[in-house]
């Protein structure tokens, strides 16, 4: 693959991408988490995800060394492993790649087709974990502040959502250092979630949000 799309892309947005090399290398520094299935990764200039393939890919194997056995499990930590991948892309032709990326490796793994609800899920996971906007102004394309879904799995078959702003979430270094007030950080107002979602199964998911597109 080049490593650039053009030259005038890299003039105007120093859009170059990194070599799979390189990024086999850096993810190996954090090799244990790329594995687990439920660690969160969030590439503020994800491109068209280069990185975030090769975790998911790495993610996915983890799901299918644990949970290979049982298609139920197996299924649902899959949809986990997408759910822990987040992205801020500001170029519309990069974040749409890098939606349809992830969902062909996701759908791969699972042999899921566009009328599976599993692809469906994908879909709209995909749709609310990949962001086009700006992370520096943490603001979408259309000016709303970014807010990004934590999904977790809760067991046979549910999964909840809670709805976080990133610009309040990186406030949240601020009291990294403050010991006595370190301890009740739960409790801040940075951890509090805009909006929590009722427990899901994978097809209340998907009717809950209709509007999903890649």
């Amino acid at each position: 693959m080049s490593l650039v799309k053009s030259k005038q892309r890299v003039a105007d947005h120093g859009e170059v991408f990194t070599p799979a090399w390189m990024v086999e290398a850096m993810l190996d520094l954090v090799k244990g988490e790329t594995e687990r299935i439920d660690s969160r990764f969030l590439e503020p200039a994800c491109g068209n995800g280069n990185f975030l393939v090769q975790i998911l890919r790495r993610k996915l194997a983890a799901v299918e060394l644990k949970y290979g056995p049982s298609d139920f499990e197996r299924r649902h930590y899959a949809l986990l492993a997408l759910m822990c991948v987040y992205g801020i892309e500001l170029l519309p032709d990069n974040i749409a790649d890098c939606r349809a990326n992830l969902l062909e490796i996701f759908a791969e793994y699972l042999t899921v087709k566009p009328a599976d609800d599993f692809y469906r899920a994908a879909v709209c996971v995909l749709s609310l974990n990949l962001i086009h906007g700006d992370a520096l102004k943490m603001r979408t394309w259309d000016n709303l502040p970014i807010t990004f879904a934590e999904w977790g799995y809760l067991w046979k078959g549910r999964f909840q959502r809670r709805d976080f702003r990133l610009d309040t979430l990186t406030q949240a270094a601020a009291y990294s250092t403050e010991g006595e007030l370190f301890a009740n950080l739960g409790k801040h107002e940075i951890f509090r979630p805009i909006k929590t979602y009722p427990p899901m199964t994978v097809g209340e998911l998907v009717a809950a949000t209709p509007e999903a597109t890649l």
